[in-house]
This record gives C-alpha cells, sequence and structure tokens, in this order.
C-alpha cells in the first residue's frame, strides 16, 4: 500500500503538470504482481519538445522546493519525445502527442487501474483520517499504562522514603543512649568524691582534737 508521502509526490507532480498545460494527465494504479518498486505511472503529453521539457522541469523543481525529494533517474530529456522521471514509488511518463499514440503505455498496462486526481485525493485523506485514528487509539491505550506506572513510581518513593526513615531512626537510638551513659557515670563519680570528701574531713577533725 502506497505512503501519504506517495500520495502527496504524485499529485504534487500531477498538479505542475497541470500548470505548464500538459494534456490528458492519467494516473495508473499499478498491479503490485507486475508493477516492482514502482506504485503508480503519471501519464501525460504536451504539444511539442520545448513544453515536454518544461514539464518535467516544473515537476523536479516543485517535488524539490515541496518535499526535498529529487528523481532517481531523468531519460530521454536530450529528445524530449518520450522524457521518463523515476520517483521509486512512482513514475512520470512525458511523451509527445505521436509517441504516447504509438508506444500505447496504458494499453500495455492492462491490469493497472486508472485513477483520477480527485480519486487520489479522497484515498488520501482516507488514509490520513485512518493515520490519526491509529494515533489517538494508540494514546488512549497509552494514558492508563502511564498513570500506572506514574502510580508505582510514587508508591515505591513513599516505601523508599519510610524505609529511610526508619533505618535514621534506628542508627539514631544507640547515639542517645551512648550519650546518656557518660553524665550517668560522671554524676557517680562526683557523689564518690564527695562521699570521700566529707570522710577524709571527719578523720582530720578527729585528729585535731
Amino acid at each position: 500500500m502506497a505512503s501519504i508521502e506517495s500520495y502527496q509526490l504524485v499529485l504534487a507532480a500531477a498538479a505542475a503538470c497541470e500548470d505548464k498545460k500538459a494534456e490528458d494527465i492519467r494516473i495508473l494504479a499499478l498491479d503490485p504482481a507486475e508493477s516492482g518498486l514502482s506504485d503508480y505511472f503519471l501519464i501525460c503529453n504536451g504539444t511539442n519538445e520545448r513544453q515536454n521539457v518544461a514539464i518535467t522541469d516544473e515537476i523536479e523543481i516543485r517535488l524539490k522546493r515541496e518535499f526535498g525529494v529529487y528523481p532517481t533517474s531523468v531519460e530521454g530529456r536530450r529528445q524530449a519525445e518520450w522524457i521518463l522521471m523515476d520517483y521509486t514509488d512512482f513514475i512520470v511518463h512525458v511523451f509527445s502527442p505521436e509517441k504516447r499514440a504509438f508506444y500505447g503505455l496504458e494499453r500495455l498496462r492492462k491490469s493497472a487501474k486508472t485513477i483520477s486526481v480527485e480519486e487520489l485525493n479522497a484515498e488520501l485523506k482516507a488514509l490520513i483520517t485512518s493515520s490519526r485514528s491509529k494515533k489517538a487509539a494508540v494514546k488512549t491505550v497509552a494514558a492508563p499504562v502511564a498513570k500506572k506506572s506514574a502510580a508505582k513510581k510514587v508508591v515505591a518513593k513513599k516505601a523508599t522514603s519510610r524505609v529511610k526513615v526508619a533505618a535514621t531512626k534506628k542508627t539514631a537510638a544507640p547515639a542517645k543512649t551512648a550519650a546518656k551513659k557518660p553524665t550517668k557515670v560522671a554524676t557517680v563519680k562526683k557523689a564518690a568524691s564527695k562521699t570521700s570528701a566529707k570522710t577524709s574531713a571527719k578523720k582530720a577533725a578527729k585528729k585535731a582534737k
């Protein structure tokens, strides 16, 4: 199936042909089994060789300017009786009236389907609408998943913070205990020193008597 860009390129090339007054513009949707890499043929003819060159020049300039796309090859520009421009997804054939009647390219491609510019525009719009619907569906499905993952992250963060707080409390508890012990020891030492001082004072008073 042709891509959106392929549709746009073919339509832009057809518009360039119209702007240069090309005659009997036809778009052939090729049978995938027979077409190889290309999806479409764009066929038209000018009234003379000079006009044929002008048509192909306008196609090349427009696709380069609007899409940054160049033909992979261009053949027949010197004689300009049949100019072929290969854009891979589609091929442009610009004939002189005589050469177009002689080769009958449309007759050779019996399995191909002729599509008007209006029909191709309608197919392009349908493809764009379908593409947008698919993207919207993907977003709709992805949104709940994103919310769930965000909720899980919040829960995980809360759990981690709780663990950190608990760990901090556990490590802080021994430090407080350690800080209290020296004060108790110091109190005991002070009491002992006071008792010792009193005892010494009593002994000294007795001797003095």
